[in-house]
């Protein structure tokens, strides 16, 4: 964590260094010690609304997960299934989500469902793309090997598939944990959601709606280390499953 905390630092010091030499006006852009007095002042307001937005977050990559790999598990089982229903997954993949969701606000009654249905959407095809790919990328001869000792589908699934498919598995989690959150904050623009149960996309609209551009940057930034924070959670459980067989994890370069 070293150099890329010195890499923060370094364009922190920048910024800071910009803004007091051109003497830019905090409505315009806040310095980054604005930014963070912010920060700790309204962390109150903020700190309610990051938990909003990260509830959003995990019930929606829990929902991918979930949905994805098993989507994934049916296509592995034959050919005509993956190829008469993959193009309906890069369906969801390549429509903008800002298109459907007024849609499922409206259909869905309640606020947090359709939000996390929203979200999901956005994050469920790199689950299903990396799975399906990893439970088809397995090695030939071990295949043939299972298929000589008679093994049944469910047992080639289990201690063939699944375990070739991990690496790909936990690679589609590092993408799809920052889509859920992208997600989120994009379901939370489009439906405006005020009131007590309020994400940080509508602090952002609102700090926006006031001039309050250091609150806009302070919530910017919670947005930023959250989806860092998930990033690097992603990698831990990838160390954690992968790190005593697989090369991906055992390299030193």
């Amino acid at each position: 964590m070293l150099y890329p905390a010195l890499v923060a630092l370094v364009l922190m010091a920048l910024w800071q260094g910009a803004v007091t030499a051109y003497k830019l006006p905090p409505y315009l852009v806040p310095s980054p010690f604005l930014m963070l007095k912010t920060l700790v002042t309204d962390f109150g307001t903020l700190g309610m609304a990051l938990l909003f937005t990260l509830k959003i977050t995990l019930l929606s990559f829990a929902a991918a997960v979930v949905i994805g790999v098993l989507i994934s598990f049916l296509f592995v089982q034959s050919r005509l299934i993956e190829t008469a229903l993959f193009p309906y997954a890069v369906l969801l993949q390549v429509t903008p989500i800002v298109a459907v969701a007024p849609l499922i606000i409206i259909w869905v009654k309640n606020p947090t469902a359709s939000l996390v249905i929203c979200a999901a959407l956005v994050a469920l095809f790199p689950i299903i793309s990396n799975t399906t790919l990893g439970l088809r990328s397995i090695d030939p001869d071990l295949q043939s090997y299972f298929a000589l000792n008679r093994a049944t589908r469910l047992q080639v699934l289990l201690r063939l598939r699944i375990p070739s498919a991990l690496p790909y598995f936990f690679g589609g989690l590092r993408i799809s944990s920052g889509l859920a959150l992208i997600g989120a904050v994009v379901a939370e623009f489009v439906a405006g959601t005020g009131g007590t149960s309020t994400g940080l996309a509508y602090q952002i609209l609102f700090a926006g709606y006031q001039l309050n551009i250091p609150r806009m940057f302070a919530a910017l930034l919670l947005i930023s280390l959250t989806g860092v924070a998930l990033f690097v959670l992603m990698a831990w459980l990838s160390k954690l499953a992968l790190g005593s067989w697989h090369a991906s994890e055992l390299s030193r370069d």
